[in-house]
Order: C-alpha cells, then sequence, then structure tokens
C-alpha cells in the first residue's frame, strides 16, 4: 500500500475552529487517561493487522515499455493526531510505535514513516528523538491563520524558527507533495496549513469546521476523487491507495472519514477487509471518486444522490457537497451492508479457529 493515515491519539493541545474532528482537543485528568489508554491498548493490535509487507507497484517513469513497466516502492504510514508531540502521547504512544514499525517491517521491505504535527511542540531535542527512531519525514501542518498564534505574519516567523531547527538537524526540505511522494530516501520535512488552494481546500464538511459555517465547497467540490479521498483505496498493491484507521482500529476509505467505518484493525487484517469489499458497488463507486454512483444498485439514482447532498448549515444556509449525500447513503443502506459483512468475516474466523481447535 502506498500510504496509511493512523491517527494515533484523540488529544491535541488545540481546539482549532477549523478542525475536521471535534474529537480532536486537550484532554484533562480521567479524560486524558481514557484517550491515551485506548492508544496504548490498541496500537499493537493494529500494527499487528496492518499488510505484511508496506510496499506497492507504481509506473517506472524511466521505461519505455509497453505495457508499462513497473517498480516496487517502499510505502509511508503517517503518524497523526491531534498532536502526537504532546507530552503524554509522545511518550507513551508515538515512540512505542515509532519502534514497533520498524520492527515489522525493517526486514520485510522497509517503511517510510511521516509523524505529522502542528509544529509548535518541535524542539531540537524532539527532532533528534524522531531522527533517532529512523522517521523518514516530518510534516508541519499548523502554517495557516486558522491556528491561533498563527495569523499574518506570525506563522511566518515560527516557520523560519522551525526550518531552522529541521535544517540544522540535517532534515531536507522536500518541496510539495509530488517531491515528497517521489523521495525515496529521507530525512525530510515538509510544511503546509489550511488554504483553499490545498491540503483540505474550501474544508471538508466535518467536525468543527462544519458546526463554524467555515465549510464554503459546493456540490462540484468533489473530495473523494482526490488523493487521502477515496479514490483508489482498494489498489492496495498500487501507487495511489490510502486509507485512514482511527485510535479505536477503525479504518476508513478516506481522511475525511464516512459515515460508518468499514471494519475495525484490532479484529482483522487490513487487506483482509479490502479485499472482502472489493467488488461491492458502493464501495467501487467510492474507489472510482464518484460517490454519486454509490447507491445505483439500491434505488438511489445519481439525481436522488445529488438531491440527498443538499442540506443546511448549522448556520442555517443552503449547502450541497457529495460528502453530504455519502453520509446519508451510509446511514441509511451501506453502514448496514457494513456491518453484515464484518460478521460474517468473523464468524469465518471463529469457525476456523474452532476446526483448528
Amino acid at each position: 500500500m502506498e500510504s496509511i493515515y493512523y491517527v494515533l491519539c484523540w488529544h491535541c493541545h488545540r481546539r482549532c475552529k477549523h478542525c475536521y474532528e471535534d474529537r480532536f482537543r486537550p484532554y484533562i485528568r480521567d479524560e486524558l487517561d481514557t484517550v491515551v489508554s485506548e492508544a496504548v491498548n490498541n496500537y499493537p493490535r493494529i500494527i499487528a493487522n496492518l499488510p505484511e509487507r508496506m510496499t506497492y507497484l507504481a509506473e517506472d517513469e524511466n521505461s519505455n515499455a509497453e505495457p508499462a513497466a513497473y517498480i516496487e516502492k517502499t510505502g509511508k504510514i503517517i503518524l497523526s493526531g491531534g498532536d502526537v508531540l504532546t507530552e503524554p502521547v509522545r511518550e507513551s504512544v508515538l515512540y512505542p510505535v515509532l519502534e514497533a514499525l520498524q520492527r515489522k517491517y525493517q526486514d520485510n521491505g522497509g517503511i517510510k514513516v511521516v509523524v505529522q504535527t502542528t509544529g509548535d511542540l518541535l524542539t531540537p531535542n524532539i527532532i533528534e528523538e524522531l531522527l533517532s527512531r529512523n522517521v523518514w519525514s516530518i510534516s508541519v501542518s499548523g502554517m495557516d491563520d486558522f491556528h491561533v498564534g498563527m495569523e499574518g505574519d506570525k506563522k511566518n516567523v515560527l516557520a523560519e524558527k522551525i526550518m531552522k531547527m529541521l535544517q540544522h538537524a540535517g532534515v531536507k526540505h522536500a518541496d510539495g507533495e509530488r517531491d515528497e511522494r517521489a523521495l525515496e530516501r529521507g530525512p525530510i520535512f515538509s510544511m503546509f496549513g489550511a488554504s483553499e488552494d490545498s491540503w483540505i481546500g474550501k474544508l471538508w464538511p466535518r467536525g468543527r469546521a462544519w458546526e463554524n459555517g467555515l465549510s464554503q465547497a459546493t456540490i462540484n467540490d468533489n473530495f473523494c476523487d482526490a488523493w487521502s479521498g477515496g479514490l483508489n483505496f482498494l489498489q492496495h498493491g498500487y501507487a495511489g491507495s490510502e486509507v485512514s484507521i482511527d485510535p479505536s482500529g477503525d479504518v476508513f476509505p478516506c481522511c475525511i472519514k464516512t459515515a460508518h467505518p468499514l471494519g475495525n484493525l484490532t479484529e482483522e487484517p487490513l487487506i483482509k477487509i479490502l479485499d472482502d469489499l472489493a467488488g461491492i458497488p458502493a464501495i467501487e463507486a467510492i474507489n472510482a471518486g464518484r460517490p454519486e454512483r454509490m447507491g445505483l444498485t439500491h434505488g438511489w439514482s445519481e439525481e436522488k444522490f445529488i438531491q440527498e447532498s443538499k442540506t443546511k448549515t448549522p448556520k442555517g444556509g443552503d449547502y450541497s457537497n457529495l460528502c453530504i449525500g455519502c453520509d446519508k447513503f451510509h446511514v441509511e443502506v451501506l453502514g448496514t451492508m457494513l456491518d453484515e459483512r464484518r460478521r460474517e468475516r468473523r464468524a469465518q474466523r471463529m469457525g476456523v479457529l474452532v476446526s483448528n481447535g
């Protein structure tokens, strides 16, 4: 698989108004213990159920062969939050996960691990601790006006400070996503933030971004048909494949997250989930980046899906986006189907265990 986006823990030191997930926030006392314990208890089983080999096939750009020649490349796992550099998460979750991933893949094709952070928690000591655990890329994602304390020129001042720290540690700057995906050797770093032109674009209709009326997406903004959307998520052996994992182990076809998970990695291997769901028309529509076709075999024409994609914002305004239709279809139809497939896979596993017992 080319990429896995693994949210380690819900804890964050910020409560950004544009965040796509309202569970990303500061936690204290018992609540903090609960979210950190969830991450600590689940990561060993999640890692055990990740693909045995994190590699994928990509077209060889230096070959003129017909049909196209393919070469094997090393995939990446992005470790994110929240913010994984907060002290409770960094020591008890992030560092053990980094070490566990290296053990799993070091003799089996390797792994490129990305640590994503808002950036303001980075220090020279933390950078060295990350590099000592073979982190391939440090991704600084908080360089935007939405983050408190980053408005205007403030983010430029912090960005310059972070760049100096990283470069002093020997970390090279990757110039944009295209260059980062092409680079095989690290360590590297990238810096970006939420804007209308990059990352989450016009803001996904999710979390606090939705609650605060910040999403400017329209029916023409198809988040599914893009990297980190559902596009090609089933093609786990090839370039372009990515899934998203929550701290609970729930797995989704996109970082935006559908209204219902595909399955759960504390129970079963990721590849078995994907292969079991391949061929289901609604799932294949997500894989093709065509969510409006999800319901064609269930009485949902494209016209009906577009109609179901209309809603009112929390502030009372008219709003229309394909993610809204996707959510409704999951709630009314697909969620039940996914649960049934999950029960069938569980029964099959139990049957195998019984027969082998």
